[in-house]
C-alpha cells in the first residue's frame, strides 16, 4: 500500500491539524508530551518565523501514520531541526507503531527535503522514534551526546525515600513531616482554571529566583503566553496537570506537570520564598506529588527532565543520556562534518561551565 507524503508550511494549517494529530501521538508509544500537538503548535505560535515551517506528514488511506514537525534554519548551510527549541527537554518525530512502513516512508520524505540541507535533531531521547529514522538513513549521519536528564522508578515517596542510605532517609523522612506539620493542602487544578493558576506560578518562579542564576526565557511574556496556550488544552486530553499548593488558604507552590502514557515529567514550578525561609523542601514536596501521580497511573518513568543540580541528585535518580542525531545526503557530507564538529566543541565548553557551576542548566 502506497504512501501519501505532504509537508505543511503554513502555521495555520499546522492548527488544524490537532484532531489527527492526537490520534498519531497515541499510536506512538515513544512520544513524550513534548509531542503533543497543543505543545508544539503553541511553541511555533510564540517563536517560529513565517515561512520556515516544514512539517512532513505522512498519511495510509487518509491516516496520519508519521510527521516529522521541523522548522528550516537558514545560513550559509541550511539547518532542518525540530519544533521545541531550547524550551523543549524531548525532541521526536512521530511513528505509528502500527504501520511497518511509516519510518522508511518518513526517512525517505526526510531526504527529499533536506536535498540543500543538514538535518539535526536535538534532544532526542533513547528508544525515541527518530531512532528508527536513523537506522533507516542510508546518507553520511553522525550522532553526538546532548543533555543529561535524571530520572526515577515510578513508586510513591515511601518507595523513594527507601530507595536513600539509612542517614539520607531519615532526613528525607524529617522534611516530610516538616511538610506535614506545616499544613500544606494539595490541589489539581481543573482545566477552566489553569491560566489564572499559570499565572500565579511564573510570578512564584519569577520571586523564588529573584536574584539567583535563573533561565532568562522563562520570566519574558512570550514563554508565558505559550504556557497557557499550550497546558490548558494538554490537561484537558491527560497530557498535562497543573497542582497548587495551599497554606491556609494562600498559594505557596504551584507545579506543572506534563504526562504521556509511559512518562510524567516535572516541568516548572514557583515557589514562595517563605518556605525556603520556613525550611520547607520545597522539591520534596512536589516530589511527593508527581511520584502519587506517576505510580498510580501506572507509568514507568518519573523525569525530573534536564539538568543534573545538586537538589535532584540527592534523590538517587539515574542518569538519561539524551542524543543529538544529524543526517545529510551524500553531496551534503562535508557540512554534515562541519556542523558535528562545531556542535561538538560548542557541546564540551557547555559542559566545562556547568562543572565549574556545578549544576545542569540552571
Amino acid at each position: 500500500m502506497s504512501l501519501d507524503v505532504t509537508v505543511c508550511r503554513d502555521g495555520e494549517e499546522f492548527g488544524r491539524l490537532a484532531g489527527e494529530w492526537a490520534g498519531l501521538h497515541r499510536a506512538c508509544a515513544a512520544a513524550t508530551p513534548f509531542q503533543a500537538h497543543s505543545w508544539l503548535h503553541s511553541w511555533w505560535t510564540s517563536y517560529g518565523t513565517p515561512g520556515r515551517l516544514r512539517v512532513v506528514l505522512v498519511r495510509r488511506r487518509g491516516r496520519l501514520v508519521a510527521a516529522a514537525p521541523l522548522r528550516l534554519v537558514p545560513g550559509p548551510v541550511p539547518v532542518l531541526t525540530l519544533l521545541g527549541g531550547a524550551i523543549t527537554d524531548f525532541s521526536d518525530v512521530l511513528l505509528d507503531d502500527t504501520c511497518g512502513e511509516a519510518a522508511v516512508a518518513l526517512t525517505g520524505a526526510l531526504g527529499e527535503l533536506a536535498r540543500t540541507a543538514v538535518i539535526d535533531l536535538r534532544e532526542v531521547r533513547a528508544g525515541a522514534a527518530a531512532e528508527r529514522v536513523w537506522a533507516e538513513w542510508r546518507g553520511p549521519r553522525h550522532r553526538l551526546a546532548d543533555s543529561v536528564c535524571l530520572e526515577l522508578p515510578p513508586l510513591p515517596i515511601d518507595g523513594l525515600v527507601g530507595r536513600l542510605p539509612r542517614a539520607r532517609a531519615q532526613r528525607a523522612r524529617a522534611k516530610l513531616r516538616k511538610i506535614e506539620n506545616t499544613g500544606v493542602e494539595e490541589r489539581v487544578v481543573p482545566p477552566a482554571e489553569i491560566p489564572d493558576a499559570l499565572g500565579r506560578l511564573l510570578e512564584l518562579h519569577r520571586r523564588q529566583w529573584e536574584g539567583r542564576l535563573v533561565t532568562p526565557e522563562h520570566l519574558t511574556p512570550r514563554f508565558a503566553e505559550h504556557l497557557e496556550r499550550a497546558v490548558r488544552p494538554m490537561a484537558e486530553s491527560g497530557n498535562a496537570m497543573v497542582t497548587e499548593f495551599r497554606i491556609a488558604g494562600d498559594v505557596v507552590a504551584a507545579n506543572v506537570t506534563l504526562m504521556s502514557p509511559r512518562l510524567s515529567g516535572a516541568y516548572l514550578y514557583g515557589a514562595d520564598p517563605v518556605l525556603r525561609a520556613s525550611r520547607v523542601d520545597v522539591l520534596a514536596m512536589l516530589l511527593r506529588s508527581c511520584a502519587q501521580e506517576c505510580s498510580a497511573s501506572g507509568r514507568t518513568t518519573l523525569s525530573l527532565l534536564r539538568g543534573t543540580e545538586p537538589y535532584k541528585r540527592q534523590w538517587r535518580p539515574s542518569p538519561a543520556h539524551n542524543q543529538r542525531l544529524l543526517m545529510a545526503r551524500r553531496r551534503m557530507a562535508p557540512a554534515l562534518l562541519l556542523r558535528a564538529a562545531y556542535a561538538g566543541g560548542r557541546a564540551r565548553v557547555a559542559r566545562a561551565v556547568r562543572e565549574r557551576r556545578g549544576d545542569g542548566r540552571g
